[in-house]
C-alpha cells in the first residue's frame, strides 16, 4: 500500500509530499539491497565462511525466504501464518552442506539485521503506526523459519541415529554369539 502524504512542513523545514509504503512494499522493492547486505555481513564472519559456498549455494534461499516474510506482513490481523516450506529445505541444504545448528542461527540473526537495517534506510518512507507490529510479525517469521530450519536438522540428525542404531544392532547379529 502505497500513499503519499502531504505534511505541513519536513523536518528540513521544507514543505512538499512524502511517499508513504508499506514495510512489505518497502521488502519486496529492496529485495536485492537485504540479499546484498546479508551477503556482505555473513562474509564478515569467519565462522561462516568456513564452508565455501558459492554465490547461488550462499544465496539462493534468501529471495523465497523474504518473499514469504513479505506474504506474512500482507495476511490479514488474525490469519494464521503457514509454514514456510523454504525454510525447511533450506535447513536440509544447509546441514548437509555441513552447517551447525550455531550457523543457521547465525545466518538468520544477520537476515533480521538486514532487514531491519534497510528499514532503516528507507525509514522517511514509513507508516509509523504500523511499523512496531510489522517488526514483531517479522521476527516471527524469521524465528519460525529458524524453527523449521532445525526441525530438519533434529530430524536427520534422528534419521541419521536411527540407520547407525540399525548398522550397529545388525553387524552384532552377524557375528558369532562368542564375540558380542
Amino acid at each position: 500500500m502505497i500513499t503519499t502524504v502531504q505534511p505541513a512542513k519536513r523536518l528540513n523545514g521544507n514543505a512538499g509530499g512524502v511517499t508513504v509504503e508499506s514495510v512489505a512494499d518497502i521488502l519486496e522493492r529492496e529485495l536485492q539491497h537485504v540479499i546484498k547486505d546479508w551477503l556482505f555481513r555473513v562474509d564478515q564472519e569467519p565462522d561462516l565462511t568456513s564452508i565455501p559456498l558459492n554465490y547461488d549455494e550462499r544465496t539462493g534461499h534468501l529471495p523465497q525466504l523474504l518473499h514469504d516474510v513479505i506474504a506474512r506482513l500482507r495476511l490479514d490481523a488474525g490469519t494464521k501464518a503457514p509454514i514456510s516450506e523454504a525454510a525447511s529445505i533450506h535447513g536440509d541444504l544447509r546441514r548437509k552442506q555441513g552447517y551447525s545448528v550455531a550457523m543457521a542461527v547465525e545466518e538468520s540473526r544477520l537476515l533480521q539485521v538486514s532487514i531491519f537495517s534497510t528499514l532503516h534506510k528507507n525509514v522517511k518512507h514509513l507508516e509509523f503506526s504500523l511499523l512496531l507490529p510489522d517488526i514483531v510479525t517479522i521476527a516471527d517469521e524469521v524465528d519460525a523459519q529458524l524453527k523449521q530450519q532445525m526441525l530438519r536438522f533434529m530430524a536427520a540428525d534422528v534419521a541419521e541415529n536411527a540407520q547407525a542404531a540399525k548398522a550397529g544392532n545388525q553387524s552384532s547379529m552377524d557375528q558369532p554369539k562368542w564375540q558380542t
